[in-house]
Protein backbone atom coordinates (compact mmCIF):
# COMPACT_ATOMS: atom_id res chain seq x y z
CA UNK A 1 0.00 0.00 0.00
CA UNK A 2 1.70 3.29 -1.07
CA UNK A 3 2.22 6.11 1.40
CA UNK A 4 1.27 8.93 -0.20
CA UNK A 5 1.86 12.70 0.96
CA UNK A 6 -0.82 15.90 -0.16
CA UNK A 7 0.29 19.69 0.08
CA UNK A 8 -2.92 21.44 0.53
CA UNK A 9 -6.12 20.76 2.54
CA UNK A 10 -8.88 22.78 0.22
CA UNK A 11 -10.88 21.46 -2.74
CA UNK A 12 -7.91 19.20 -4.44
CA UNK A 13 -6.08 18.05 -1.37
CA UNK A 14 -8.90 16.68 0.39
CA UNK A 15 -11.04 15.12 -2.64
CA UNK A 16 -7.71 13.60 -3.39
CA UNK A 17 -7.29 12.16 -0.18
CA UNK A 18 -10.96 11.39 -0.12
CA UNK A 19 -10.64 9.35 -3.72
CA UNK A 20 -6.89 7.74 -2.26
CA UNK A 21 -8.28 6.27 0.56
CA UNK A 22 -10.99 4.49 -1.27
CA UNK A 23 -8.73 2.87 -3.45
CA UNK A 24 -6.67 1.72 -0.32
CA UNK A 25 -3.86 4.07 0.11
CA UNK A 26 -2.34 5.46 3.04
CA UNK A 27 -3.03 9.26 2.78
CA UNK A 28 -1.23 11.84 4.96
CA UNK A 29 -2.35 15.56 4.03
CA UNK A 30 -0.33 18.60 5.00
CA UNK A 31 -1.64 22.53 5.55
CA UNK A 32 0.21 25.74 6.06
CA UNK A 33 -2.85 26.91 8.11
CA UNK A 34 -3.09 26.27 11.53
CA UNK A 35 -6.76 24.64 10.63
CA UNK A 36 -9.05 24.26 7.86
CA UNK A 37 -9.69 27.03 5.94
CA UNK A 38 -13.20 27.45 5.95
CA UNK A 39 -13.46 31.22 4.35
CA UNK A 40 -13.31 32.21 1.10
CA UNK A 41 -16.19 33.05 -1.83
CA UNK A 42 -18.75 31.66 -4.19
CA UNK A 43 -18.05 29.08 -6.32
CA UNK A 44 -19.45 26.97 -8.97
CA UNK A 45 -19.99 22.95 -9.23
CA UNK A 46 -21.27 22.18 -13.32
CA UNK A 47 -20.89 19.48 -15.73
CA UNK A 48 -18.57 16.95 -14.61
CA UNK A 49 -17.63 17.83 -11.53
CA UNK A 50 -20.91 17.27 -10.62
CA UNK A 51 -20.65 13.12 -11.54
CA UNK A 52 -17.54 13.23 -9.12
CA UNK A 53 -19.55 15.14 -6.05
CA UNK A 54 -22.39 12.37 -6.60
CA UNK A 55 -19.92 9.29 -6.33
CA UNK A 56 -18.45 11.00 -3.32
CA UNK A 57 -22.26 10.54 -1.77
CA UNK A 58 -21.80 14.63 -1.35
CA UNK A 59 -24.42 15.78 -3.87
CA UNK A 60 -27.63 16.35 -2.01
CA UNK A 61 -25.39 17.86 0.69
CA UNK A 62 -23.71 20.37 -1.36
CA UNK A 63 -27.22 21.10 -3.09
CA UNK A 64 -28.51 21.64 0.57
CA UNK A 65 -25.65 24.41 1.00
CA UNK A 66 -26.50 26.42 -2.11
CA UNK A 67 -26.11 29.70 -2.31
CA UNK A 68 -30.21 30.42 -3.89
CA UNK A 69 -28.75 33.92 -5.54
CA UNK A 70 -31.35 35.50 -6.92
CA UNK A 71 -30.60 38.20 -8.63
CA UNK A 72 -27.60 40.33 -9.97
CA UNK A 73 -28.36 44.14 -9.76
CA UNK A 74 -25.77 46.69 -11.54
CA UNK A 75 -25.67 50.12 -10.26
CA UNK A 76 -23.95 53.45 -10.83
CA UNK A 77 -21.54 55.76 -9.25
CA UNK A 78 -25.02 57.59 -7.14
CA UNK A 79 -26.08 53.88 -6.13
CA UNK A 80 -28.76 54.09 -9.10
CA UNK A 81 -30.03 50.84 -10.84
CA UNK A 82 -28.84 51.20 -14.38
CA UNK A 83 -29.57 47.14 -14.63
CA UNK A 84 -30.36 44.03 -13.84
CA UNK A 85 -29.83 39.91 -14.53
CA UNK A 86 -30.49 37.29 -12.89
CA UNK A 87 -28.22 35.40 -10.58
CA UNK A 88 -28.21 32.09 -12.87
CA UNK A 89 -27.02 33.96 -16.00
CA UNK A 90 -25.05 36.34 -14.12
CA UNK A 91 -22.47 33.18 -12.81
CA UNK A 92 -22.84 31.38 -15.97
CA UNK A 93 -25.37 28.58 -14.98
CA UNK A 94 -27.75 26.53 -15.88
CA UNK A 95 -29.74 23.27 -15.47
CA UNK A 96 -28.36 21.40 -12.49
CA UNK A 97 -25.20 23.61 -12.13
CA UNK A 98 -24.60 24.88 -8.49
CA UNK A 99 -23.09 27.50 -6.20
CA UNK A 100 -21.99 27.27 -2.81
CA UNK A 101 -19.39 29.34 -0.66
CA UNK A 102 -15.78 27.55 -0.79
CA UNK A 103 -15.67 27.73 2.67
CA UNK A 104 -19.15 25.31 3.18
CA UNK A 105 -17.84 23.09 0.09
CA UNK A 106 -14.53 22.67 1.76
CA UNK A 107 -16.05 21.35 5.34
CA UNK A 108 -18.23 19.00 3.60
CA UNK A 109 -15.08 17.69 1.91
CA UNK A 110 -12.79 17.00 5.28
CA UNK A 111 -16.08 15.31 6.74
CA UNK A 112 -15.79 12.97 4.20
CA UNK A 113 -12.25 12.03 3.72
CA UNK A 114 -12.09 12.61 7.50
CA UNK A 115 -11.47 9.00 8.56
CA UNK A 116 -8.81 6.73 7.89
CA UNK A 117 -6.54 10.28 6.67
CA UNK A 118 -3.55 11.68 8.48
CA UNK A 119 -3.36 15.57 8.91
CA UNK A 120 -0.44 17.80 9.87
CA UNK A 121 -2.17 21.24 10.42
CA UNK A 122 0.10 24.18 10.78
CA UNK A 123 3.34 22.80 8.52
CA UNK A 124 4.79 23.24 4.90
CA UNK A 125 6.86 21.55 3.11
CA UNK A 126 10.56 23.29 2.52
CA UNK A 127 12.53 20.64 0.65
CA UNK A 128 12.12 17.35 -1.16
CA UNK A 129 14.77 14.78 -2.38
CA UNK A 130 13.68 11.34 -4.33
CA UNK A 131 15.86 8.54 -3.27
CA UNK A 132 15.52 4.52 -3.90
CA UNK A 133 13.22 4.70 -0.97
CA UNK A 134 10.60 7.40 -1.84
CA UNK A 135 10.76 11.17 -1.41
CA UNK A 136 12.34 12.29 1.55
CA UNK A 137 9.96 15.45 2.68
CA UNK A 138 11.29 17.71 5.42
CA UNK A 139 8.92 20.00 6.85
CA UNK A 140 8.68 23.15 8.71
CA UNK A 141 8.00 22.21 12.29
CA UNK A 142 8.16 18.60 12.32
CA UNK A 143 10.62 15.47 11.93
CA UNK A 144 11.43 14.94 8.15
CA UNK A 145 9.96 11.49 6.53
CA UNK A 146 10.12 9.32 3.30
CA UNK A 147 6.96 8.81 1.47
CA UNK A 148 6.53 6.71 -2.03
CA UNK A 149 4.60 9.87 -3.43
CA UNK A 150 3.79 13.61 -2.81
CA UNK A 151 1.33 15.32 -4.72
CA UNK A 152 1.20 19.26 -4.51
CA UNK A 153 -2.71 20.51 -4.48
CA UNK A 154 -1.07 23.66 -2.70
CA UNK A 155 -2.82 26.41 -5.36
CA UNK A 156 -1.57 28.95 -7.92
CA UNK A 157 1.68 29.50 -5.80
CA UNK A 158 2.55 26.03 -4.78
CA UNK A 159 5.14 25.49 -3.26
CA UNK A 160 5.67 21.80 -4.38
CA UNK A 161 5.26 23.24 -7.88
CA UNK A 162 8.58 25.33 -7.06
CA UNK A 163 10.58 21.84 -5.54
CA UNK A 164 10.17 19.79 -8.19
CA UNK A 165 9.94 21.91 -11.49
CA UNK A 166 11.12 25.10 -10.55
CA UNK A 167 10.89 28.88 -10.44
CA UNK A 168 6.95 30.17 -10.94
CA UNK A 169 7.56 32.59 -13.35
CA UNK A 170 7.76 29.51 -15.72
CA UNK A 171 4.57 28.13 -15.23
CA UNK A 172 2.03 30.96 -13.59
CA UNK A 173 1.04 33.47 -16.35
CA UNK A 174 -1.05 36.84 -15.18
CA UNK A 175 -3.73 37.83 -17.03
CA UNK A 176 -3.69 41.45 -16.89
CA UNK A 177 -6.01 41.70 -14.14
CA UNK A 178 -6.16 41.36 -10.26
CA UNK A 179 -8.81 40.23 -7.14
CA UNK A 180 -9.36 40.76 -3.74
CA UNK A 181 -12.28 39.49 -1.99
CA UNK A 182 -12.80 39.76 1.80
CA UNK A 183 -15.93 39.72 4.59
CA UNK A 184 -17.44 43.24 5.27
CA UNK A 185 -20.81 43.51 7.67
CA UNK A 186 -24.28 43.64 5.51
CA UNK A 187 -24.94 47.20 6.03
CA UNK A 188 -27.28 47.03 2.87
CA UNK A 189 -28.93 44.31 4.48
CA UNK A 190 -28.53 42.27 1.09
CA UNK A 191 -30.42 38.83 1.10
CA UNK A 192 -29.41 36.63 -2.05
CA UNK A 193 -28.69 39.56 -3.85
CA UNK A 194 -25.25 40.40 -5.86
CA UNK A 195 -24.51 44.59 -6.39
CA UNK A 196 -22.08 45.57 -8.79
CA UNK A 197 -20.61 49.00 -9.41
CA UNK A 198 -18.84 49.04 -12.68
CA UNK A 199 -16.31 51.59 -13.67
CA UNK A 200 -13.46 51.83 -17.01
CA UNK A 201 -10.87 49.51 -15.96
CA UNK A 202 -12.53 48.61 -12.26
CA UNK A 203 -15.43 46.41 -11.36
CA UNK A 204 -16.64 46.55 -7.50
CA UNK A 205 -19.57 43.91 -6.36
CA UNK A 206 -20.56 43.03 -2.75
CA UNK A 207 -23.01 39.96 -1.94
CA UNK A 208 -24.74 38.24 0.76
CA UNK A 209 -26.16 34.61 0.37
CA UNK A 210 -29.08 35.93 2.90
CA UNK A 211 -26.85 33.63 6.31
CA UNK A 212 -25.36 35.87 9.02
CA UNK A 213 -24.83 39.34 9.38
CA UNK A 214 -21.75 39.14 6.75
CA UNK A 215 -21.12 39.90 3.02
CA UNK A 216 -18.40 39.47 0.94
CA UNK A 217 -16.84 42.12 -0.93
CA UNK A 218 -15.10 42.27 -4.26
CA UNK A 219 -12.74 44.59 -6.49
CA UNK A 220 -11.54 43.64 -9.72
CA UNK A 221 -9.55 45.89 -11.88
CA UNK A 222 -7.17 45.68 -14.77
CA UNK A 223 -3.54 46.17 -14.46
CA UNK A 224 0.05 45.00 -15.44
CA UNK A 225 1.95 42.70 -12.87
CA UNK A 226 2.28 44.29 -9.83
CA UNK A 227 5.09 44.15 -7.56
CA UNK A 228 4.14 43.46 -3.71
CA UNK A 229 4.75 41.09 -1.14
CA UNK A 230 2.18 38.31 -0.84
CA UNK A 231 2.39 37.51 2.60
CA UNK A 232 2.18 41.41 3.51
CA UNK A 233 -1.33 42.01 3.76
CA UNK A 234 -1.22 45.60 5.40
CA UNK A 235 0.63 46.97 2.20
CA UNK A 236 -1.78 44.69 0.21
CA UNK A 237 -4.46 46.80 1.72
CA UNK A 238 -3.27 49.74 1.05
CA UNK A 239 -2.32 49.11 -2.34
CA UNK A 240 -6.03 48.10 -3.13
CA UNK A 241 -7.46 51.51 -0.96
CA UNK A 242 -4.95 53.69 -3.35
CA UNK A 243 -6.48 52.13 -6.91
CA UNK A 244 -10.09 52.93 -5.84
CA UNK A 245 -9.70 55.58 -3.70
CA UNK A 246 -11.79 57.73 -6.48
CA UNK A 247 -14.62 54.98 -7.11
CA UNK A 248 -18.10 56.18 -5.99
CA UNK A 249 -21.17 53.91 -4.57
CA UNK A 250 -20.14 52.14 -1.28
CA UNK A 251 -16.18 51.65 -1.90
CA UNK A 252 -15.42 54.23 0.74
CA UNK A 253 -17.29 52.54 3.06
CA UNK A 254 -16.34 48.52 2.04
CA UNK A 255 -12.45 50.06 1.71
CA UNK A 256 -13.19 51.32 5.25
CA UNK A 257 -14.36 47.94 6.56
CA UNK A 258 -11.60 46.41 4.80
CA UNK A 259 -8.60 46.89 7.45
CA UNK A 260 -10.84 44.95 10.20
CA UNK A 261 -11.96 41.72 7.54
CA UNK A 262 -10.04 38.14 8.99
CA UNK A 263 -9.99 36.74 5.61
CA UNK A 264 -8.74 39.72 2.77
CA UNK A 265 -7.14 37.69 -0.27
CA UNK A 266 -6.06 39.61 -3.10
CA UNK A 267 -4.02 38.16 -6.37
CA UNK A 268 -3.29 38.11 -9.68
CA UNK A 269 -5.71 36.79 -12.28
CA UNK A 270 -2.98 34.00 -13.59
CA UNK A 271 -3.32 30.42 -15.51
CA UNK A 272 -0.73 27.78 -14.90
CA UNK A 273 0.27 26.58 -17.94
CA UNK A 274 3.00 23.50 -17.57
CA UNK A 275 3.44 20.74 -20.15
CA UNK A 276 3.44 17.87 -17.39
CA UNK A 277 2.38 17.56 -13.99
CA UNK A 278 4.55 15.14 -12.70
CA UNK A 279 8.09 14.54 -12.65
CA UNK A 280 9.19 11.56 -10.79
CA UNK A 281 7.30 10.44 -7.87
CA UNK A 282 5.74 14.39 -7.30
CA UNK A 283 2.99 15.19 -9.28
CA UNK A 284 0.50 18.25 -9.19
CA UNK A 285 -2.80 18.60 -9.09
CA UNK A 286 -6.02 21.74 -9.22
CA UNK A 287 -4.54 25.14 -9.41
CA UNK A 288 -1.23 23.97 -9.27
CA UNK A 289 -0.88 22.14 -12.09
CA UNK A 290 -3.62 23.92 -14.35
CA UNK A 291 -5.24 26.72 -12.52
CA UNK A 292 -7.79 28.30 -15.01
CA UNK A 293 -8.50 31.60 -12.99
CA UNK A 294 -11.54 33.23 -10.90
CA UNK A 295 -12.26 34.06 -14.59
CA UNK A 296 -13.04 30.85 -16.13
CA UNK A 297 -15.40 29.81 -13.42
CA UNK A 298 -14.22 26.96 -13.07
CA UNK A 299 -11.63 26.24 -10.64
CA UNK A 300 -13.15 24.29 -8.42
CA UNK A 301 -14.71 22.01 -11.11
CA UNK A 302 -11.10 20.99 -12.60
CA UNK A 303 -9.88 20.52 -8.92
CA UNK A 304 -12.72 18.05 -8.12
CA UNK A 305 -12.36 16.16 -11.71
CA UNK A 306 -8.48 16.22 -11.59
CA UNK A 307 -8.28 14.83 -7.92
CA UNK A 308 -10.75 11.85 -8.95
CA UNK A 309 -8.82 11.09 -11.99
CA UNK A 310 -4.98 11.26 -10.64
CA UNK A 311 -6.76 9.11 -7.47
CA UNK A 312 -8.25 6.54 -9.90
CA UNK A 313 -5.23 6.82 -12.52
CA UNK A 314 -2.80 5.52 -9.71
CA UNK A 315 -5.17 2.90 -8.33
CA UNK A 316 -5.34 0.92 -12.08
CA UNK A 317 -1.45 1.26 -12.24
CA UNK A 318 -1.45 -0.81 -9.57
CA UNK A 319 2.02 0.66 -7.80
CA UNK A 320 3.42 1.88 -10.98
CA UNK A 321 3.51 5.56 -10.71
CA UNK A 322 4.74 6.63 -13.93
CA UNK A 323 1.94 4.73 -15.81
CA UNK A 324 -0.62 6.23 -13.06
CA UNK A 325 0.74 9.94 -13.66
CA UNK A 326 0.98 9.60 -17.26
CA UNK A 327 -2.59 7.91 -17.57
CA UNK A 328 -3.67 11.28 -15.12
CA UNK A 329 -1.86 13.50 -17.93
CA UNK A 330 -3.87 11.68 -20.91
CA UNK A 331 -7.34 11.62 -19.03
CA UNK A 332 -7.12 15.40 -17.84
CA UNK A 333 -5.41 17.50 -20.39
CA UNK A 334 -8.18 18.41 -22.81
CA UNK A 335 -10.19 19.20 -20.08
CA UNK A 336 -7.81 21.27 -18.28
CA UNK A 337 -7.20 23.36 -21.43
CA UNK A 338 -11.13 23.43 -22.59
CA UNK A 339 -11.74 25.00 -19.57
CA UNK A 340 -8.49 27.42 -19.46
CA UNK A 341 -9.62 29.27 -22.71
CA UNK A 342 -12.94 30.22 -20.84
CA UNK A 343 -11.11 33.04 -18.99
CA UNK A 344 -9.98 35.42 -21.34
CA UNK A 345 -13.50 35.84 -23.07
CA UNK A 346 -15.03 36.23 -19.69
CA UNK A 347 -12.28 38.68 -18.24
CA UNK A 348 -13.64 41.15 -21.31
CA UNK A 349 -17.41 41.44 -19.81
CA UNK A 350 -15.80 40.93 -15.88
CA UNK A 351 -14.15 44.67 -16.50
CA UNK A 352 -14.92 47.26 -19.31
CA UNK A 353 -12.59 49.29 -20.82
CA UNK A 354 -14.82 52.40 -20.98
CA UNK A 355 -17.73 54.36 -19.70
CA UNK A 356 -19.20 53.65 -23.23
CA UNK A 357 -18.91 50.09 -23.14
CA UNK A 358 -20.44 49.86 -19.87
CA UNK A 359 -23.23 52.33 -20.98
CA UNK A 360 -23.83 49.26 -24.36
CA UNK A 361 -23.74 46.70 -21.93
CA UNK A 362 -26.14 47.86 -19.63
CA UNK A 363 -28.42 49.02 -22.72
CA UNK A 364 -28.28 45.72 -23.67
CA UNK A 365 -29.32 44.15 -20.55
CA UNK A 366 -32.35 46.37 -20.07
CA UNK A 367 -33.29 45.84 -23.81
CA UNK A 368 -32.74 41.66 -23.76
CA UNK A 369 -35.77 40.80 -22.38
CA UNK A 370 -37.64 41.96 -25.37
CA UNK A 371 -35.04 41.04 -28.09
CA UNK A 372 -36.48 38.07 -30.68
CA UNK A 373 -32.56 36.79 -30.61
CA UNK A 374 -32.22 36.88 -26.14
CA UNK A 375 -32.13 33.18 -26.33
CA UNK A 376 -29.35 33.16 -28.26
CA UNK A 377 -27.46 35.93 -26.37
CA UNK A 378 -27.85 34.17 -23.68
CA UNK A 379 -26.51 30.51 -25.82
CA UNK A 380 -23.17 32.69 -26.30
CA UNK A 381 -22.70 33.29 -22.80
CA UNK A 382 -24.06 29.30 -21.16
CA UNK A 383 -23.01 27.28 -24.25
CA UNK A 384 -19.09 27.73 -24.40
CA UNK A 385 -18.79 27.22 -20.38
CA UNK A 386 -21.43 24.23 -20.71
CA UNK A 387 -19.36 22.68 -23.49
CA UNK A 388 -16.01 22.92 -21.43
CA UNK A 389 -17.58 21.64 -17.99
CA UNK A 390 -18.25 18.61 -20.11
CA UNK A 391 -15.26 18.16 -21.96
CA UNK A 392 -14.29 15.08 -19.53
CA UNK A 393 -16.12 11.75 -19.46
CA UNK A 394 -16.15 10.36 -16.27
CA UNK A 395 -14.94 6.40 -16.40
CA UNK A 396 -15.39 4.07 -13.27
CA UNK A 397 -11.37 3.45 -12.12
CA UNK A 398 -10.57 -0.48 -10.87
CA UNK A 399 -7.54 -1.32 -9.51
CA UNK A 400 -6.54 -4.55 -11.55
CA UNK A 401 -7.51 -6.83 -8.35
CA UNK A 402 -10.96 -5.83 -8.69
Amino acid sequence: MANILISGASVAGLTLAFWLREHGFAVTVVERAPSLRDGGYKIDIRGAALDVAARMGLLDEVRRHSTDMRVARFVDARGRQIGTMSAQLFGGREGDDVEIMRGDLTRLLHAAADDGVEYVFDDSITALRETPEGVWVTFANNPARTFDLVVGADGLHSTVRALAFGEESRFVHDLGHHISIFTVPNHLGLDRTEMMYPAPGRSTGMYSTGRGDDAKAMFLFSSPPVEYDRRDAVQQKKLLADLFSRQGWEVPRLLDAMWDAPDFYLDSISQVRMDRWSSGRVALVGDAAYAASPASGQGTSLALVGAYVLAGCLAEAAGDHAAGFAAYERDMRHFAEENQKLAANNLKGMVLKSAAQIRFQMLMLRLMPRLPGKDRMIERVTGPIRTAANAITIRDYRTPAS
